[in-house]
């Protein structure tokens, strides 16, 4: 059976990897509507030049354009909820740790106990009495 430090430890490293998917996540959404607004001001400023086909096909840049801004906005939505998501994370990484540090000095401090107890045992001549 495992001990309740072990459990804590390994709910730290599970809280650990969650939080780091949630950076990536967020990342790679910012990422992505950074690209969508590079797209989106690529086809704004190919609409305004000269030798452009926007003349021909103002829709399909409008579209285009708005599609772009769209998706910079979707993404940018996702990164926020993904930031709450993060600090959640955090908040509950920080916890568990606490609490993995406190059992942990728990046993520390038992086994110094113990530890004392033995050595004063053998002076004294008794046997110990472990469980």
């Amino acid at each position: 059976m495992t001990t309740r430090r072990e459990r804590l430890r390994k709910l730290v490293e599970v809280q650990e990897q969650l939080k780091a998917l949630h950076e990536t996540r967020r990342a790679g959404l910012l990422a992505e509507a950074a690209a969508a607004d590079e797209e989106a001001r690529m086809l704004a400023e190919r609409f305004d030049a000269d030798d452009s086909l926007a003349v021909l096909f103002p829709d399909i840049y409008h579209n285009r354009i708005a599609g772009a801004l769209a998706r910079r906005d979707a993404r940018l939505a996702a990164a926020r909820l993904e930031t709450g998501l993060l600090a959640t994370a955090t908040a509950r990484t920080n916890m568990v740790e606490r609490a993995y540090q406190t059992e942990r000095r728990a046993d520390e401090r038992q086994r110094g106990d113990r530890e004392r107890l033995d050595l004063i045992e053998q002076k004294l001549g008794k046997p110990s009495s472990d469980p």
